[in-house]
């Protein structure tokens, strides 16, 4: 057993995982390593922001570790967890698994100096490096994000990601509404989602001539997730290769936050 770092799991929260963690494939020998372990190495790296080859002694081989990470990335179970997770947060309180509203905005992060495939240079707010587009329900939990390049116009992303939006059916079959700000609004963008979704924009614009902070109706919420991912130092910064992997270290702050409500 590793010692107790705050990112661990307690044994309450690994249970809720449990079950949706993939048996060992058959015929093939059988699984050694703890996967509670592995979860409290995965989680540590994502809270401290240490590389894969950085992971403490007292926890399992850092091979090991990253293996469980790609595999689980590409076969789909990580977003298979958060997509569980999420439903059942909104059922915890009394809110229908399908959301009526989500949110749409993006956050732009600077890239390491090794990350080179997929950076660009947002001009608007001066940043070399990776665009997070990001949609959440009204509890500010994420629906789907989409990891692109900084140059990726608003609108651009805001449609592909929307389109993985589309794509979660029955999980999203009550969704009508997308609220957005200033940068997604233009005929356009509107009148495909309509189509190609079949949902309403809303764009919530700043008052004019305010200054400071200013409360927007809808818009806060996704601040809010924003400011929650924040918490994770692996994602102060985009140290990915792959914007895929960008993507799962969000699914996966995520699950932290909500296995820890629901335990």
């Amino acid at each position: 057993m590793s010692k107790a770092y705050p990112s661990n799991l307690t044994r309450v929260q690994y249970e809720f995982l449990s079950d949706m963690i993939p048996q060992p494939k058959p015929g093939g020998r059988k699984r050694e390593v703890d996967m509670w372990e592995v979860l409290n190495a995965i989680f540590y790296v994502l809270l401290e922001g240490v590389r894969w080859r950085s992971l403490p002694g007292d926890f399992p081989p850092w091979q090991t570790v990253y293996t469980y990470f790609r595999n689980w990335r590409k076969d789909g179970t990580w977003l298979h967890i958060h997509d569980s997770l999420r439903q059942w947060t909104r059922i915890e309180i009394e809110r229908h698994a399908s959301p009526s509203e989500a949110i749409i905005d993006s956050q732009s992060v600077k890239s390491a100096a090794m990350v080179s495939q997929q950076v660009g240079f947002d001009a608007g707010k001066q940043i070399k490096g990776r665009k997070r587009f990001m949609t959440v329900d009204t509890l500010g939990l994420v629906l789907r994000v989409l990891v692109s390049a900084a140059s990726v116009p608003e609108r651009s992303g805001g449609k592909q990601v929307l389109k993985r939006v589309k794509q979660m059916g029955d999980k999203v079959s009550r969704l009508t509404t997308i609220w957005t700000d200033g940068g997604f609004d233009g005929p356009a963008f509107m009148m495909w989602v309509m189509d190609f979704c079949r949902w309403i924009v809303q764009v919530v614009l700043r008052p004019e001539q305010t200054k400071g902070f200013v409360l927007l109706k809808k818009r806060w919420v996704v601040e809010r997730t924003f400011g929650w991912l924040m918490g994770c130092r692996r994602l102060v910064r985009d140290y990915e290769l792959l914007p895929e992997t960008s993507e799962t270290f969000i699914y996966l702050a995520m699950i932290r936050i909500m296995v820890r409500r629901l335990a």
